[in-house]
């Protein structure tokens, strides 16, 4: 609990340090908002690790292990309950964003770009919606534990690391459906592939903001990762849906939460075939509107998933206070989005009739 607490604040703080190094270029803020970021990651990796350990040593005085792990599984079940349940699919989801902008930081071509405005901008739009994922994260705690009560009853805590679990001899172990080797793997490429969907979603809405081309340099390689990643996490979805739930033989039903992940496989493969024109000039409007509405549509399957309000084998829990958050959140998005989109479009529109 402690270590997500420190993430959600060094990850506000990366934020705040962030736009203030984006409004004065101070070499001083610069090496805050890096050193922020760096302690949030090392926080939510700690924490990753972490929970592993509890999940394969079945210490079921935590509510996540007792619900996902036990003795009977095998040790790759143990170890792929990390991401059987909203808490830690949620945590590792938020973990490979943030491996993912070091990557962005220090690897590839990209490091040409680290003091540009429109990288800077990417990584403002990145580190807020980790700060989201954070707070999703301290409200449906991955480290909730089971205590005793003063009136004798078993409760439990979400907010107190300091209180003594009560200890539960055993877990209940992983839903049947997901003791299968498809889904050990299906999960963890989904999850990448959503991950990834953020750096060029970040980055076309920096090009909305000042206009710098520079961002498919940034949009191009994630957008492809993000694609290659969620095509994998599909089809290997589609195996175990094959192979589990007997479909009537099919592979796919048109289940809510298949097709909520489907509709941003389609935009990102648009964007693919409209980015190798935009250095022609081509798109300057379409292609930001695909990298943007990808990432919306990644946020809506995510809702549909965790709001329990669409009737799925996906789904988890009725509608809580974390889906009211995602809701908020996407509506935010969708709103702030659409309004960098349409001023873009009517600028452009101007500056054509200006020309003819």
């Amino acid at each position: 609990m402690i270590l997500i607490w420190i993430a959600f604040i060094c990850g506000s703080g990366a934020v705040f340090y962030s736009i203030l190094h984006y409004r004065v270029q101070n070499d001083q803020t610069s090496i805050r908002s890096h050193n922020l970021e760096m302690l949030c990651t090392g926080c939510i990796t700690l924490s990753v690790l972490l929970l592993t350990l509890h999940l394969i040593n079945v210490n079921a005085s935590y509510v996540y292990v007792f619900s996902h792990s036990s003795m009977d599984l095998a040790l790759s079940y143990r170890i792929s309950a990390l991401w059987a349940g909203q808490e830690g699919s949620l945590l590792i989801w938020t973990w490979m964003i943030l491996i993912m902008m070091l990557m962005l930081r220090y690897t590839g071509r990209i490091r040409e770009l680290q003091e540009t405005k429109v990288m800077q901008l990417t990584g403002i739009i990145c580190m807020s919606i980790i700060s989201v994922f954070l707070l999703l994260l301290i409200i449906d705690n991955p480290f909730a534990g089971y205590r005793m009560l003063p009136s004798g009853t078993i409760g439990i805590t979400n907010w107190n690391p300091f209180a003594t679990l009560y200890d539960v001899p055993y877990g209940q172990g992983m839903n049947p459906l997901l003791r299968n080797p498809w889904m050990a793997v299906h999960p963890p490429l989904m999850f990448l592939g959503y991950a990834a969907f953020t750096i060029p979603f970040a980055a076309a809405i920096s090009n909305l903001l000042i206009r710098d081309n520079r961002w498919t340099m940034i949009a191009r390689e994630w957008m492809r990762i993000a694609w290659l990643f969620l095509t994998l996490g599909i089809a290997l979805g589609g195996f175990w849906a094959y192979e589990v739930l007997g479909w009537g033989a099919w592979y796919w039903t048109w289940d809510p939460v298949e097709t909520s992940s489907l509709i941003p496989w389609i935009t990102s493969t648009a964007y693919l075939h409209a980015q190798m024109r935009t250095d022609h000039g081509e798109y300057a409007f379409l292609a930001p509107f695909l990298a943007v509405i990808s990432f919306i549509l990644v946020i809506f399957a995510t809702f549909v998933t965790r709001s329990g309000l669409w009737i799925s084998v996906h789904s988890w829990q009725d509608f809580s206070s974390e889906g009211i958050i995602i809701a908020m959140f996407l509506i935010l998005l969708t709103v702030s989005s659409f309004y960098l989109l349409g001023r873009r479009y009517l600028e452009d529109e101007k500056k054509t009739e200006k020309i003819e």
